[in-house]
């Protein structure tokens, strides 16, 4: 049975180009990053840390603690090598669980043979020690291992999230073309937006960014929306311990009945769709819905803050000529209408973005899935930018 308050490497990882943001977060809990990669940060940590760290991270995708590391060179020693470790100290005879490999080693045709082969040695482990053996399958409803293989080294971890932390939990319905709320969150986070003056999102869609804004700015976090985590199945989880950190959670929220989030969309099906997410979130109370063309979006005079599009990028053809007269209007609309904002757009397509008008102070990296996007900021002065 595992202490969980033994510190071990423990590896959050997030989506490329989220690193920095993952990082903040990581650093304003309390830890000290040992080292910061691509797609994830490394810290050392307790599994009852690593619950802070699941019910806290916003742009985070899973929470890893290390139970082994060691040299592996080819796909014949893996079985061997995975059966010699104490897996139950982890998992319970009676437990279900499941692998996930990602691997670049060339013995390796696909990551399903690693996960297989782990499989089987933890299976037949158990049946060896005690005549039977938990379930398994690939589902990760219950304890979830994962393996990380490159050229001749592995390392197994107890990946103790489970499901991806990326999906928040309010979002019963997701609209057309959503943003992940990882995404949205660190998109949030990249517009430096300081959470007391407005926060403006024509064009809102499901209302993932302005709902991550009111729970940014009233501290409501992720763990309040989610009630099942892979670290629940480790042999000697504490419930009581979990249900503390969720009180102490709940506790934390901080309302702010003067600010001002607004969200627009043309679709009155998208505000209602957007109005019963924030509602699941408990934050449709904060934000001022509007169904309207976003030219006619309410921007606030004072104080002046932030507005943030995420419109369509015209991945369909014979979109963009549609969209080229959008994207104009988008940046007419920034210059009359929001001279004092800090003005952002996020696309996945830099022709379109040329249309806008407006030369951007900044081009931020992100990927949406596959797609190659920039947050382009726009300063849009006009006497004293607030915030």
């Amino acid at each position: 049975m595992l202490d969980f308050n033994q510190k071990e490497k423990v590896f959050v990882t997030c989506k490329d180009r989220s690193v920095s943001y993952l990082e903040k977060e990581i650093r304003e809990l309390g830890f000290v990053p040992e080292s910061v990669g691509r797609t994830g940060v490394e810290i050392k940590a307790s599994l009852e840390e690593c619950m802070d760290l699941n019910l806290h991270l916003r742009t985070a995708s899973h929470v890893l603690y290390e139970i082994k590391s060691f040299y592996l060179r080819h796909a014949d020693d893996i079985y061997r090598r995975m059966k010699s470790i104490p897996w139950e100290d982890y998992l319970d005879v009676d437990g279900y669980f499941s692998v996930n490999s990602v691997v670049d080693n060339e013995s390796v045709t696909t990551p399903l043979i690693v996960n297989v082969k782990v499989k089987d040695a933890i299976v037949d482990r158990f049946r060896e020690k005690f005549g039977r053996r938990p379930d398994s399958g690939s589902d990760f409803d219950g304890l979830v291992f994962q393996v990380f293989w490159k050229e001749n080294h592995a390392n197994v971890y107890i990946n103790t999230s489970g499901e991806t932390l990326a999906k928040h939990g309010y979002r019963k319905i997701p609209g057309k073309a959503p943003m992940m709320e990882d995404l949205a969150a660190a998109t949030i986070y990249a517009t430096e937006w300081n959470t007391r003056v407005p926060f403006i999102n024509p064009m809102c869609g499901s209302g993932t960014l302005a709902i991550e804004a009111a729970l940014m700015a009233t501290k409501r976090y992720p763990g309040l929306y989610r009630d099942h985590y892979a670290f629940q199945f480790i042999l000697g989880y504490d419930s009581s311990a979990y249900e503390a950190k969720v009180t102490k959670l709940k506790s934390k929220i901080t309302e702010i009945p003067e600010l001002k989030i607004i969200a627009s969309d043309i679709s009155l099906q998208a505000i209602s769709f957007a109005q019963e997410n924030a509602a699941t979130a408990g934050v449709d109370h904060m934000i001022q819905f509007e169904v309207c063309d976003f030219a006619e979006t309410p921007i606030p005079e004072r104080p002046r803050g932030v507005i943030m599009f995420n419109p369509e990028y015209g991945e369909r053809l014979g979109e963009e000529a549609e969209l080229e007269a959008i994207y104009k209007r988008i940046g007419d609309f920034m210059k009359q209408k929001c001279a004092g904002y800090r003005g952002y757009i996020f696309t996945g397509n830099m022709e379109l973005a040329k249309k806008v008008g407006l030369k951007a102070s900044r081009r931020i990296e992100f990927w949406n899935g596959t797609i190659d996007c920039r947050l382009l900021k726009y300063e849009l002065y006009q006497g004293t930018r607030e915030g």
